[in-house]
């Protein structure tokens, strides 16, 4: 376990290096499609560092490294054009970092969910090929680290709406109204599922297909909008 985890640290210190001067260039900060993509598989990774220092999920590693070398190769070849921004306020910068951070931790919190629902399947119908499923932690675990997950998530996600609220001139203008509705719409979501599950005990599949769709939502209008504008337009 010590020598996974200090790979992975090895890994975030060269993604910090070779990712940070394609963000802080000297005519502002980039934050295009490339690099974005870049930042969030380098918070995956650190957040998937921290949570191993508390919950038994190792065995999750796998998807830890690919997405450090994927994070790694967008951010050193991925070009796209993009408007630097110079002369944001420390808010402005603050909003941007927590709305990577959050959504960088319901990314995790879909794949957890997907590993989730298929782990269930395997489990409920007793299949054959069960050999990698016996290598997860159990499904009480991996329910518990998949709501650490979101309520982190959706922390992020609160925090960085509020001071969007706050610091950006006009949440709702033309070109961020869609990103603005659809994180609106995801963070509904996400406190609907945890009101849910403390009030009602909501787990399982339900919790796993409201957490897919929570991101999808979210990644619709944080990705989806910013690939649409940079590449294909």
């Amino acid at each position: 376990k010590g020598f996974t985890l200090g790979m992975l640290v090895v890994a975030l210190v060269a993604h910090a290096v070779t990712l940070y001067p394609n963000i802080f260039t000297i005519h502002g900060l980039n934050f295009n499609v490339f690099n974005t993509a870049s930042l969030t598989s380098f918070y995956f990774v650190l957040f998937y560092v921290l949570f191993c220092l508390y919950r038994p999920i190792l065995s999750l590693g796998l998807f830890a490294a690919p997405t450090a070398i994927i994070g790694l190769s967008l951010g050193y070849f991925g070009v796209a054009p993009y408007a630097p921004l110079t002369e944001i306020s420390e808010g402005l910068e603050a909003h941007i970092i927590l709305s990577i951070a959050a959504y960088c931790v319901l990314l995790m919190s879909a794949v957890q969910a997907i590993i989730l629902r298929i782990q269930i399947r395997e489990l409920k119908h007793k299949t054959n090929q069960r050999f990698w499923v016996n290598k997860l932690p159990s499904l009480q675990s991996m329910e518990s680290l998949l709501f650490d997950m979101i309520l982190v998530g959706f922390s992020l996600l609160t925090l960085a709406l509020a001071i969007g609220f706050v610091y950006v001139n006009d949440l709702l203008a033309q070109h961020i109204a869609h990103k603005t509705i659809l994180s609106m719409l995801s963070w509904l979501m996400l406190g609907y599922l945890l009101f849910g599950h403390w009030k009602y005990g909501w787990r399982g599949r339900r919790a796993a297909n409201m957490t897919i769709l929570a991101f999808v939502v979210l990644a619709i209008g944080f990705i989806g909008s910013k690939f649409v504008l940079e590449i294909l337009l």
